[in-house]
């Protein structure tokens, strides 16, 4: 079951993310609704997307944000897309209280 963009797996949970690099300041900037109707949580990061730079400044922020190894998030889905997927690997009934801590108080359970 969903629980906003994070959906618990066997292995971890997934992350389904919307990346808007090259802004202001790194963040999380809320939960956004994708045009397939699915929610997505939106990060920024200051780094330019060139040579994965954009991908790993994600990794290593959410990781920081989490409290989870930077190892524990492997990027599935939307290397060269704004549109991401990542796994957090882990035990979800663990992973989720903290994931779901960091989300806008309209999106928690």
């Amino acid at each position: 079951m969903s629980r906003g963009p994070f959906t618990p797996t066997e292995d971890g949970v997934r992350v389904a993310l919307r990346v808007t690099p090259g802004a202001s300041r790194t963040g999380m900037a809320g939960v956004i609704e994708t045009p397939g109707g699915t929610l997505a949580l939106k990060v920024t990061v200051t780094v330019i997307a060139e040579d994965g730079k954009a991908n790993e400044a994600v990794i290593k922020f959410l990781a920081k944000t989490w409290r989870v190894p930077k190892s524990n998030l492997t990027l599935l889905s939307g290397h060269t897309d704004r549109n991401k997927v990542i796994l957090i690997s882990g035990r979800p009934e663990n992973l989720m209280p903290e994931l779901i801590s960091h989300l806008p108080a309209e999106f928690r359970p």
